[in-house]
């Protein structure tokens, strides 16, 4: 059976994916518009953002690029 954790884990994996498959973003914003469509309800900490970033990378669901931006680059999530 499923610890607690494991499931917000994967809930909070499924909306990034979610998040993703309108656009690219770096992290920051993809924080932004987990709070935005939450209308403020959720907050994912950095702590827990980029983590589940990382184990998405890392399993091949989401692809990192460096690309310039609007503040001298970032990693972009597609």
């Amino acid at each position: 059976m499923s610890k607690p954790s494991d499931l917000l884990q994967g809930t909070l994996n499924l909306l990034i994916l979610k998040v993703l498959a309108l656009q690219p973003l770096n992290g920051c914003s993809i924080g932004q518009r987990l709070r935005q469509v939450s209308r403020d309800v959720l907050h994912v900490s950095d702590g827990s953002l980029y983590p589940a970033l990382q184990k998405l990378e890392q399993g091949g669901w989401i692809t990192a690029q460096w690309r310039p931006s609007e503040n001298n680059g970032n990693n972009i999530f597609d």
